[in-house]
């Protein structure tokens, strides 16, 4: 065992009696030592919960002979940072997991790792942690929030952000937002919808990394719990055979996690995290092999923001193994992965099932031939960018317009309140990309207060930040080069028109070569609002989205 260099042999004596002084036995002391990690907080409404959760994965581990050596994660809620400064720190965050679950890994020479979160940033960081190191490894999350409910329907944090928008043009009144305020989020989980931390969850499954459910069961039912003990003893299996994270996240795993992500209409930020994974794990992930993919997988739910369903219908229809199932019978499916159930995929998928196709359609039925996202490449953002195309209106697949520029997200959403935005525009909000944000902030308040003023069939957002998934309409995110790197979108003009064509894949700006060339020979970025400390060093560092915004430069302590 990997922990025998803290713990075997005379000169390990110190440290024994360190162990001891925590209370571990000899017995204890001589098992695998399982790292529990728990990003337990009373900040996140996905996380306020995960003491439970963590307890049925540490008593897992122990009904399995192994030592369960709990420490902490911090963890950020996009809820809570959005649409202020704090979101400059949600993606930064991702690499603070991952550093922070490698140091602990490492500085006590851990056997292998439970991996337990629920939300935005968590849930990848502990991803790229858990394949950087190659360890056994399963992630379990805290699950999913119920729907709300409001006048016989369901709502979520989704329709609270577009009502503000709705009050600014007068379409709903400041009793009904509390009201709906009140009733949206009824409890503890990962909001409702297939937004970022739902989508991860149920890709986690795809991957192979987590047990079947673990992307689907409430947080509130008790198969959580089951969830969270079964993952405990799962893991001491994979320390007995011999596998690690490494085993599972190969290059077919990964592409099934595509596939499965274009069925459901995950998050546009799922490209962003896959990729940062695949990095970690050593394989190489392009944006070009996201369209290939998605040009053969029908997108078979649709959940909220993209339609009436939500996770816990999704739950109650089969889950994610049951939407696998429905793509291995087209043949889109690896079924000769290795999971973490200790089987291979083929085994683990032999008794899932559809039980309501009105959630999960039929293949041979899907809501659309071709996946919930896309990728748009062109002269504006040659190394690509993405759009959550299940959210689209049909209306808005191509669309054309004069382009309405802003140099960060508060002043977008102040003209959007204001009543500013006309229809066909094509709103720009830049400076908002990994290093110039820095962090990428989501862009929740502009989409959601263009819904709820009726203009996400008329209106485009581009952006070189990104967007929650609980966002729907026209909204392009990650365009690459961004700004801050002196991509296109820094060059833009007010009344410059931008044109774009999701089935062909192609996004532009239509301005003269000439006329770009005498821009950008006057062209000097702003300085990022970094100040000093972490998001200054995050800025010098970050590579571009289209690579998973990973770290890419030494920090040398001054600006590359």
């Amino acid at each position: 065992m990997r922990s025998d260099i803290v713990k075997k042999g005379a000169h390990r004596a110190p440290h024994r009696s360190l162990l001891k002084s925590m209370g571990y036995t000899d017995d204890e002391i001589a098992a695998p030592w399982v790292g529990v990690v728990s990003a337990y907080s009373e900040l996140v409404p996905g996380h306020i919960h995960l003491g439970r959760v963590v307890q049925a994965a540490r008593a897992g581990v122990r009904s399995e002979g192994g030592t369960p050596m709990e420490f902490p994660s911090i963890g950020i809620c996009d809820g809570l940072a959005m649409g202020h400064p704090g979101m400059r720190y949600s993606l930064p965050s991702r690499e603070l997991v991952a550093d922070s679950i490698q140091a602990m890994a490492e500085g006590h020479a851990l056997d292998a790792l439970v991996l337990v979160a629920g939300c935005d940033k968590i849930v990848p960081g502990m991803l790229m942690a858990a394949a950087r190191l190659d360890l056994p490894a399963i992630l379990v999350a805290g699950g999913p929030m119920m729907a709300g409910r409001r006048e016989g329907s369901p709502v979520s944090l989704s329709d609270v952000f577009e009502a503000v928008g709705r009050l600014s043009a007068g379409e709903t009144t400041r009793e009904e937002l509390a009201r709906l305020e009140e009733d949206a989020c009824p409890g503890c989980g990962s909001c409702a919808g297939m937004f970022t931390a739902n989508s991860m969850n149920g890709l986690t499954e795809a991957l192979g990394m987590a047990l079947p459910g673990n992307g689907t069961i409430p947080a509130v039912h008790a198969g959580r719990i089951r969830l969270a003990k079964n993952s405990g003893r799962a893991v001491m299996d994979l320390i007995r055979k011999g596998w690690t994270a490494r085993n599972i996240l190969t290059r077919s795993a990964f592409e099934n996690a595509l596939r499965v992500d274009m069925a459901l209409g995950c998050s546009s930020n799922s490209l962003l995290h896959l990729t940062a994974v695949a990095v970690e794990a050593g394989i190489d992930l392009d944006l070009d092999l996201v369209n290939a993919i998605s040009a053969r997988t029908p997108n078979l739910c649709r959940l909220s923001p993209a339609g009436p369903h939500h996770v816990e219908d999704l739950n109650a229809a089969g889950g994610v193994p049951a939407v696998m199932k429905e793509l291995a019978g087209l043949n889109l499916i690896d079924l000769d992965g290795l999971t973490v159930s200790g089987r291979p995929l083929r085994e683990t998928l032999a008794a899932a099932e559809v039980l309501d196709p009105a959630v999960i359609r039929p293949a041979v039925t899907p809501y659309a031939a071709e996946g919930g996202l896309a990728v748009l490449k062109g002269n504006l953002a040659p190394e690509g960018c993405v759009i959550k195309r299940s959210a689209l209106d049909a209306t808005m697949l191509r669309h054309r317009g004069p382009a309405m520029v802003f140099d960060r997200e508060e002043a977008a959403v102040e003209a959007i309140l204001a009543g500013r935005i006309n229809p066909g525009m094509v709103i720009v909000i830049r400076y908002e990309g990994p290093r110039g944000g820095p962090g990428m902030r989501e862009m929740l308040a502009p989409t959601a207060a263009l819904c709820g003023r009726g203009l996400d069939r008329e209106t485009a957002l581009v952006t070189d930040g990104r967007f929650s998934g609980a966002t729907r309409g026209a909204a392009i995110g990650h365009v690459s080069p961004e700004a801050a790197r002196g991509g296109l979108i820094g060059l833009v003009r007010d009344g410059d028109r931008i044109s774009f064509d999701v089935p062909a894949g192609v996004i532009r700006l239509e301005v003269g070569e000439d006329e770009l060339n005498a821009r950008r020979a006057g062209w000097t970025p702003p300085d990022p609002p970094a100040g000093n400390g972490y998001l200054a060093r995050y800025a010098r560092m970050v590579g571009s989205a289209a690579r998973g915004a990973v770290f890419e430069v030494a920090d040398t302590g001054s600006p590359t």
